[in-house]
């Protein structure tokens, strides 16, 4: 969003043709807050995560599952361009290298900041760290609400939208599968 003012000029066309004055006190700085918002919710595009992910990569000997749960993302649904809201658990098995853990959530924000479709985040998200870390393995699980399908459509209030992506052996092992599966369906400790 290079062009604030032809932006601003946009949503100020945008609140016209809504039947709004955008001269009314309360629209005077909307186009400016609008064009704001939407440069901060889709500076998806301007990330790599691949140079995200380098940025802290690791030599390790654990081979063991690190699971990295309950991320919180927020999204704009590329078809309406109206929020989805939810949660996303990531869960991958070393295999000579681990990430620092703060990159796992900064990762679903690249993705989540920017118009999406759900199926195709959690995609993006499991893709990027297999090509990045190498690990044996990559599951990832995303729990959303749409609303585009709550505020209008169908109007079903609080759906929720699961997808998953599983890779190497997340994919191939059942045992490695139930145990993380387990895992992202075990209530938090009341303590934290």
């Amino acid at each position: 969003m290079n062009n604030e003012a032809e932006f601003e000029q946009a949503v100020t066309k945008i609140l016209e043709l809504l039947g709004e004055d955008p001269q009314r006190e309360g629209l005077l700085k909307t186009p400016s807050r609008v064009a704001k918002a939407l440069k901060f919710l889709t500076e998806g595009y301007d990330q790599n995560p691949h140079e995200i992910l380098n940025q802290a990569l690791f030599t390790s000997s654990n081979d063991e599952m690190v699971l990295v749960r309950d991320i919180e993302f927020y999204s704009m649904c590329e078809h309406h361009m109206l929020p989805i809201i939810g949660r996303v658990h990531v869960a991958y098995i070393p295999d000579g290298k681990v990430v620092g853990l703060s990159k796992i959530p900064r990762i679903v924000n690249v993705y989540a900041r920017r118009l999406q479709i759900q199926e195709q985040m959690t995609e993006q998200i499991a893709d990027a760290i297999v090509e990045t870390i190498q690990p044996k393995g990559v599951a990832v699980v995303v729990h959303a609400r749409h609303m585009c399908m709550e505020m209008r459509g169908v109007q079903k209030i609080n759906s929720t939208t699961v997808s998953s992506a599983l890779r190497g052996l997340f994919k191939k092992d059942e045992r490695t599968r139930n145990e993380f599966y387990n895992l992202i369906n075990t209530p938090a400790p009341s303590h934290f």
